[in-house]
């Protein structure tokens, strides 16, 4: 380890940390000096992207530098020290200068610097790169937020690459430097208090889903027709959870499964065991509400055709009704129609008309209209018109 904080740093970072990946055993070779454009002195974009750095010796805080390359030469100073550098959405130039220092593979560099990758578990060589998907609960948009995390662990350094708001690594860093004795273990307690504090991140959004579907099964059987969307979005976000707890499983698991290989402390393993059980329960509860809401859309789909069902029905019934109205309607117009017929014809008084002087006429004629009328009548009657 000081042959390496002894080499002088590459100007073309990723270039060198390339040739070692292909040949670790072929020495770096020269490379030519530096441009005058590149000063020592830090720019604002990297004091920006640095949250923290710190040094500590025996699980004791030693100083705080101010930019990486300070923490260089400090690290180089304290042979048994180790740096614990926070980064939150670096620069290209930053991880390439880290990547130069520490020794960083390029594809785990290039995964830190891209952003978006899934949970998961590298070594390369003595460098272990560990991706997270951290997730908090938003109450007021009663949504999930998630963030990623990167974490590369070497014998002597902890780089943490945050890409988003969650997790907030200073309480992690403050709980740490109280248990100094925790502490004193090295690089791998702060991953796996880093790891804690993942999976301690997801009580708070796993109460928070049992709140939202718990509120989204009154709505359902409330028929609030809102609902649909609500399921629809609160699922994806399960689909968005299970890919960040479940590969976790199966990551603390292979840390488990190199105990003996490179000798992590007892305590480290109890450590680890705690957090694989946290997270087994986790993901077993996103699982059961991932299922759970695929039940409730599909409650929610019956009731909704029960719904449409049953109001093409009451449409179907207002139809019927309405066609029985006109039904009376037509009959009763029709009846009536028949008097107003003959008396029309008959009110015509013309000169020659065969029954103007008939005695028998008035009598005729009301008989004719009571007896079209009752045919009619009757007519319709059997017909169940009226």
């Amino acid at each position: 380890m000081s042959e390496r904080r002894a080499r002088p740093a590459s100007k073309n970072p990723m270039k060198s940390v390339w040739r070692r990946a292909a040949n670790p055993a072929q020495p770096p070779e020269p490379e030519p000096p530096a441009p005058p454009a590149h000063s020592s002195a830090p720019d604002a974009s990297e004091v920006a992207s640095v949250v923290q750095a710190v040094l500590y010796r025996d699980g004791v805080r030693v100083s705080s530098p101010a930019t990486l390359a300070d923490t260089y030469r400090e690290l180089r100073d304290q042979p048994s020290g180790m740096a614990w550098i926070g980064l939150a959405r670096p620069t290209e130039s930053e991880l390439l200068s880290l990547a130069a220092e520490f020794s960083l593979h390029p594809l785990a560099v290039e995964d830190a610097m891209e952003a978006h990758q899934r949970p998961k578990l590298e070594r390369y060589g003595d460098t272990l790169f560990v991706v997270l998907r951290a997730a908090r609960y938003l109450d007021a948009p009663e949504e999930v937020d998630f963030g990623e995390l990167h974490v590369f662990v070497g014998p002597d350094f902890v780089i943490t690459v945050r890409h988003g708001a969650a997790p907030d690594l200073s309480a992690v860093r403050r709980r740490m430097e109280e248990t100094p004795e925790l502490l004193k273990l090295g690089p791998e307690a702060v991953l796996y208090a880093i790891l804690d504090a993942v999976v301690d991140g997801y009580e708070p959004v796993v109460a928070g889903v049992q709140n939202d579907i718990d509120e989204i099964e009154t709505e359902v059987f409330r028929g609030d027709p809102e609902v649909s969307r609500r399921i629809y979005e609160l699922s994806r976000e399960m689909v968005e959870f299970q890919r960040a707890t479940r590969p976790l499983v199966g990551m603390l698991h292979g840390l488990m499964a190199g105990f003996s290989k490179y000798g992590t402390d007892e305590e480290l393993q109890r450590y680890l065991r705690d957090v694989a059980d946290h997270v087994t329960h986790t993901s077993e509860r996103v699982d059961g509400f991932r299922q759970a809401l695929t039940e409730i859309l599909t409650v929610n789909a019956t009731l909704v055709t029960q719904q449409q069902n049953a109001e093409m029905r009451a449409l179907a019934e207002a139809g019927f009704e309405q066609n029985e109205e006109i039904k009376r309607i037509s009959s009763w117009a029709a009846i009536l129609f028949a008097p107003t017929l003959v008396g029309t014809i008959y009110g015509m008084n013309f000169k020659h008309m065969p029954e103007l002087h008939w005695v028998l006429g008035y009598p005729f004629a009301i008989a004719l209209m009571a007896l079209v009328c009752t045919s009619l009548y009757a007519i319709f009657k059997r017909r169940d018109w009226l």
